[in-house]
């Protein structure tokens, strides 16, 4: 029987944010991770043009997955044969693929708290043991060499994620070489999600393969490259694993979409344009920043890279979920509760998603500012 899992609350701001949407209501969207942009100009053409002169079917682009290694050879100096590369229905399917390919059922899997609210739940529902270890401030909010070392269970399998949700903060090379290094000596296995990788505001972004090439790294064309709807992304698996891959992807998913392939290998060219929407991100977070302590939450995390920030309402409230929604329906912004990252401290923090045009930023922190104000502190 499968395990029991948590909800991920911030689909229910969402639905809740629609239903006011539709009553006629201006919702600003700042819950969930997704780029307010859409896939590039020449990406869309393309499709246009595969839409109009092919059915398509079943396929896994060769092109696609050669485009991808050398996306790693120019960016991190690894070399990965493209028979490691399997293209997934976005980063989800990827992160299951690992999962149930790398690790046994019970396998206890090491991971940051704060994380990704569907880190530990697909951990769970796959049958393996989440092993949450908490960072706070003194690590950045990121999972370290030495805090792994110490666990009294060596775990089969470490999860991270740099630049990380719902932080933002990206682990430093020093740092990602000791994780390595501690992975080797206890035998564990590692997934990296570098999903956003490509928004980073100043440190530099390196990928796990430069220090574990026998990593498990789950990317997504639905952040950087701003195509979140077209759900395509991709594994890469070390070479012993790249066959089981294959078979469970097949049988499980099949292929990704066709249409988004085509559109994806265009993308990867497509830099110029992807650069300006992290520019906006950037100017964004700066006006975030800016705004933030007028709002009475000057603690918060560091928002190296990606595009959120993770803040402290404990002077305002101790049920994250709540104050969301009370947010939500007095102002009509929508935010992330800070519960779905943490179950145990989450209740006092909330997650700012500044994926928007800069507008609407402006827009929402003229709602965010005169609310905040007026709320009783604890």
């Amino acid at each position: 029987m499968g395990q029991d899992i948590a909800p991920f609350q911030a689909i229910s701001i969402s639905r809740r944010a629609h239903e006011m949407k539709a009553a006629g209501k201006r919702i600003l969207h700042m819950e969930f991770g997704q780029p307010s942009t859409g896939a590039p100009q020449a990406a869309i053409a393309a499709a246009h043009g595969v839409l109009d002169t092919e059915a398509m079917g079943y396929w896994e682009s060769v092109p696609l997955k050669e485009r991808i290694a050398r996306h790693y050879l120019e960016t991190y100096g690894v070399e990965v044969r493209t028979r490691r590369i399997a293209i997934t229905c976005g980063a989800s399917p990827a992160l299951v693929l690992a999962l149930a390919t790398a690790f046994n059922p019970g396998d206890r899997i090491a991971l940051a708290r704060p994380g990704y609210v569907a880190y530990r739940n697909t951990i769970r529902a796959l049958n393996f043991e989440p092993v949450e270890i908490p960072c706070g401030e003194e690590t950045r909010f990121q999972i370290s060499a030495a805090a792994i070392e110490a666990l009294p269970e060596k775990p089969q399998g470490i999860l991270l994620a740099s630049p990380a949700n719902p932080t933002g903060t990206i682990i430093p090379r020093e740092e990602l070489a000791a994780i390595a290094g501690v992975a080797k000596r206890i035998g564990a296995r590692i997934i990296s999600d570098e999903i956003y990788h490509g928004l980073s505001y100043g440190p530099k972004i390196h990928s796990m393969l430069e220090f574990d090439p026998d990593a498990y790294i789950v990317n997504s064309f639905s952040k950087y490259f701003s195509m979140a709807g077209w759900r395509l992304g991709w594994l890469v698996s070390p070479e012993e694993g790249a066959q089981r891959t294959g078979a469970y992807i097949g049988n499980l998913f099949l292929t990704a979409p066709s249409l988004a392939q085509h559109a994806g290998l265009v993308a990867m060219d497509s830099r110029d344009e992807l650069e300006g929407h992290v520019d906006v991100y950037r100017a964004n977070r700066a006006l975030m920043l800016d705004a933030l302590p007028r709002l009475g939450l000057e603690r918060i995390a560091p928002p190296d890279g990606a595009f959120y920030i993770y803040a402290d309402i404990s002077r305002f409230t101790d049920d994250s979920m709540v104050f969301c929604l009370k947010l939500l329906e007095e102002t009509g912004v929508a935010t992330a509760p800070g519960v779905d990252f943490d179950p145990v401290e989450g209740h006092r923090f909330m997650r700012f998603s500044f994926a928007l045009s800069t507008d609407e930023i402006l827009e929402a922190l003229g709602r965010l500012e005169p609310w905040f104000r007026a709320q009783p502190q604890r």
